[in-house]
């Protein structure tokens, strides 16, 4: 059987997924998301981490980061 991006179990008949998902919508079956495995207290820390990095960076810095970025990006051959 076939497994979504977290692992979950799916069917591999296309109808038969349609059906699942229609009961998920409608309240007859849960949806079974699972446990991803990740430690809590670091994806808690990962998701504080870019805004007080965001926060720490002054505007002009941040401007000189974002116009390396674009120039590396357009820079591609």
């Amino acid at each position: 059987m076939p497994k979504g991006p977290q692992g979950q179990k799916r069917p591999a008949d296309t109808v038969a997924n349609a059906i699942r998902v229609a009961k998920i919508l409608t309240g007859e079956v849960e949806e079974d998301m699972g446990d991803s495995g990740k430690d809590k207290a670091a994806q808690a820390l990962g998701r504080k981490g870019g805004a007080a990095r965001r926060d720490s960076l002054s505007p002009k810095r941040r401007t000189e980061i974002a116009r390396a970025a674009a120039a590396k990006r357009w820079n591609k051959r």
